[in-house]
């Protein structure tokens, strides 16, 4: 009889163990046929989880025959993998209640981020799910609830139409062995297309007239030449409001948006405060590209700029320009020459000249610098030579420097209305000191 009773109690132990194996392999299966129907590029991150060791390690090693990289980490990652992260959690373990909260914190269940939900209890742990219900699951969510029910997954997914709507649940598929995808369409938009009459707001960028307030909102194709843009994205937004059964509201920006201090400003600072849901089509920069979504353009255009070229003077030393180098370094060769003659013309009037006057030079070279620099600055000098050799050189001297001053005037005159065409591409006028 005691042997009959140790032989029962290892068969349930043994029953008991098979059955466990099963439902395991049961749950790792389906969400690896999960993944594989989504046919995206897929990082899974789960958490949450009360599972055993060895069903988690399992999981994990199945996950990697398929190629889906795992962890355990909620910490962000590269901002370049948030479209491939898909979040798994149980809710029938107390952790996933943390676990909820964290993503609703954290705003994780926004677009680009996908959850699959498991429930495998017969009720629904409502404290849980209400987190979800009056949290931002929104139109943009991709939401999965697995629900266990016998021998099989029903899934169903949730989404909120706006921020004051109720919670819509669609039936997604089934899994009893093979999965079974009931679907309409496979992208979620094509799903999502019926907001209910929830509000859309749009901020629009006015930088042209006023007057784009009241033209905007009644489409009136008045004054087209101010805030085209703006213009054309708004009457093709409305359109979309439209398609998607949604409610067109509008606040109005004066720019665009940059971020100055650390803070963002204009349109961009509204869609990062949730005050909008959309915006004007503005220019890519890298630095938005952490806080907005870029979409198509409305309108085949391209972004010009018109650049007049700067004066001269302001990328240029023109009082330099008049002459080239070679010309700058003959006038001072000449000077020179023209410097040493007079200085040994004075030296022979000096010996021929038997009486000395203040106004004669002495022979030394001060006097003779003087008078070239008096040449050169075109001021005169009271002193002179006195005999025709020196005069001669005198003469020719300030003639020359007379003529090439008139030249030079006259080069400058031209080279400050002249503008600058030395920008002709934008390294160069970033490198431009303007």
């Amino acid at each position: 009889m005691k042997t009959r009773n140790t032989f029962s109690f290892i068969f349930f132990l043994l029953l008991t163990q098979s059955l466990v194996q099963a439902y395991d392999d049961f749950t790792i299966n389906f969400i690896k046929l999960f993944i594989q129907n989504d046919q995206k590029p897929t990082h899974l991150i789960y958490g949450g989880l009360c599972w055993q060791k060895n069903m988690i390690n399992k999981f994990v090693m199945e996950m990697s025959n398929i190629g889906v990289r795992t962890s355990a980490s909620f910490k962000p990652m590269s901002k370049y993998q948030d479209h491939a992260i898909l979040y798994l959690t149980d809710l029938d373990c107390d952790q996933s209640k943390t676990i909820i909260s964290y993503a609703l914190s954290k705003e994780l269940f926004q677009f680009t981020y996908r959850w699959l939900v498991l429930v495998s209890s017969p009720e629904l742990p409502q404290s849980t799910l209400s987190l979800m219900e009056n949290g931002p699951v929104l139109a943009d969510s991709d939401v999965v609830i697995a629900e266990r029910v016998d021998n099989q997954f029903k899934m169903v997914e949730m989404h909120r139409p706006g921020i004051n709507g109720s919670m819509i649940s669609t039936i997604r598929g089934f899994y009893n062995g093979s999965l079974i995808d009931v679907r309409p369409h496979r992208e979620l938009y094509r799903r999502r297309k019926n907001l209910m009459g929830h509000p859309i707001v749009m901020s629009n960028v006015i930088q042209d007239s006023n007057t784009t307030r009241l033209h905007l909102p009644r489409e009136d194709r008045l004054e087209l030449q101010y805030d085209s843009i703006t213009k054309a994205c708004w009457s093709a937004a409305v359109i979309g409001f439209e398609m998607i059964n949604a409610t067109p509201r509008y606040i109005y920006s004066y720019r665009y948006g940059y971020k100055v201090n650390g803070q963002w400003s204009g349109m961009i600072a509204d869609l990062y405060a949730n005050k909008a849901d959309m915006g004007t089509n503005c220019v890519i920069f890298r630095d938005r590209f952490d806080v907005v979504t870029y979409t198509d353009l409305v309108a085949p255009m391209r972004m010009l700029f018109i650049f007049r070229q700067p004066p001269l003077a302001y990328v240029a030393n023109v009082f330099y320009l008049p002459f080239s180098t070679r010309v700058w370094v003959t006038i001072a060769v000449c000077t020179a020459i023209a410097t040493v003659t007079l200085f040994f013309a004075s030296k022979v009037e000096l010996v021929l000249t038997k009486a000395n006057t203040q106004q004669q030079l002495d022979g030394g070279i001060c006097d003779v610098l003087l008078l070239t620099m008096s040449a050169v600055t075109q001021q005169g000098c009271y002193l002179e030579p006195r005999r025709a050799p020196g005069r001669m050189m005198a003469f020719v001297l300030f003639t020359a420097l007379m003529a090439l001053y008139a030249a030079y005037s006259a080069n400058i005159v031209v080279l400050l209305q002249a503008p600058s065409y030395s920008i002709r591409n934008l390294p160069q006028l970033t490198g431009a000191k303007i």
